[in-house]
């Protein structure tokens, strides 16, 4: 049966109690590890389990290497190290201003259309914009990405394998164009991901070329997808549960925690994959050497057994901090303080659009490697 919004953590739920290492034919084969502490303990085990074979189910990269995911260390270290110091807390917390008015200029357009379509109209734009001017993109690169990203997406989400191959050529030209721009006119390092990347010297001689497009490439992927998909979750939880949607408006003080407990509940990622470099049981299931594992944060993150109640919202859970919204180990987000910072102040400006909103609408579900909200149509109403 076709997936809806929420049927896959039904599935996840039962085979949290009675297959927690599964094993699945779909896209070649693939395990996926649905514990907790499988998937931190593989997650942080990246000398047993690397990401340099696959990094995600189903397969998706067609233009190469992309670092710093489809690195192991020590080589991906040298690319966090560079995009470290451009998304710190202060250079992040800088960005309030421009989001909040990205959020504002989206938002103000389905107002005055009485509502549409959270996804499609608001958190698949907002992101680009984000991302255009933390990586000093002129207006027409932000409009070319706008749409690149747009049906790689689309052909992610539908198993369009072909459409999905030309959208990801498309995307790698959107990165090349980057690359050539900056080497003809560089900015700061400190102020510009990409001439950091360019500044870079590894014993004494820079990253290679392909490389630094992979990593512009792998930032303007993740960036985009993973923010669209969560708000849209936000907003279809939210027209659920109208007691909640009230009191965060009511109370802003609240969204920051809020967010942190809706990136827990709707963790965007399933199918981040990790392939042992020899045998090995997990879970009483003996997985040959080279074969993908996925790991499926979307289920450990709502684990019995490290989250009481898992599947309600609280904002008060006290073990926030075992949350694995944005990974574990070397690999953890390093993006995590702006897509956070994005979250809140979507969330924020979505509250602040009508006095209430409502699904117009069946929500549209993503599918494998992301897990949320493709399409979330509401209505905005004028009295809560």
């Amino acid at each position: 049966m076709p997936e809806t919004f929420d049927s896959p953590h039904d599935e996840y739920r039962r085979l949290r109690a009675e297959c927690p290492v599964a094993h699945s034919d779909a896209w070649g084969g693939f395990w996926a590890l649905m514990k907790h502490a499988d998937v931190a303990a593989v997650a942080t085990d990246w000398q047993n389990f690397v990401t340099s074979r696959q990094n995600v189910v189903p397969k998706v990269a067609f233009t190469g290497r992309r670092p710093p995911l489809h690195l192991d260390p020590p080589e991906h270290t040298p690319y966090r190290r560079a995009l470290a110091p451009l998304l710190s807390d202060r250079r992040v917390a800088a960005l309030e201003p421009v989001i909040r008015r990205i959020c504002r200029d989206l938002l103000a357009t389905m107002r005055a259309r009485g509502g549409g379509d959270v996804c499609a109209d608001f958190s698949a734009h907002m992101p680009v914009a984000v991302f255009g001017h933390w990586m000093n993109l002129s207006e027409a690169a932000v409009v070319d990405l706008a749409e690149v990203g747009r049906r790689y997406n689309i052909a992610v989400q539908s198993n369009d394998v072909e459409g999905t191959r030309v959208a990801s050529a498309a995307l790698y030209e959107v990165a090349c164009d980057v690359v050539r721009a900056r080497r003809a006119d560089p900015l700061a390092p400190e102020t510009d991901a990409t001439s950091a990347l360019l500044a870079v010297r590894v014993d004494g001689a820079p990253l290679p070329e392909e490389m630094i497009v992979g990593t512009i490439r792998q930032v303007l992927v993740v960036g985009l997808i993973a923010p669209s998909v969560v708000i849209g979750a936000m907003a279809v939880h939210l027209s659920r549960d109208r007691a909640l949607q009230s009191r965060l408006r009511a109370d802003r003080s609240l969204v920051p925690a809020a967010v942190d407990e809706f990136l827990r509940l709707y963790t965007p990622y399933r199918g981040f994959a990790r392939t042992a470099l020899s045998d090995v049981c997990i879970g009483g299931r003996d997985i040959p050497a080279g074969e993908p594992i996925a790991l499926v944060y979307a289920s450990a993150n709502r684990d019995e057994a490290v989250f009481e109640r898992p599947d309600e919202f609280r904002l008060d859970r006290p073990n926030m901090a075992a949350s694995l919204a944005f990974g574990r180990g070397p690999h953890m987000c390093v993006g995590a303080g702006l897509a956070r910072l994005e979250l809140t102040v979507a969330l924020d400006e979505l509250l602040s659009a009508a006095p209430g909103f409502a699904l117009s609408g069946e929500p549209l579900p993503t599918r494998f490697p992301e897990i949320g909200a493709l399409s979330v149509p509401i209505r905005f109403e004028q009295d809560a």
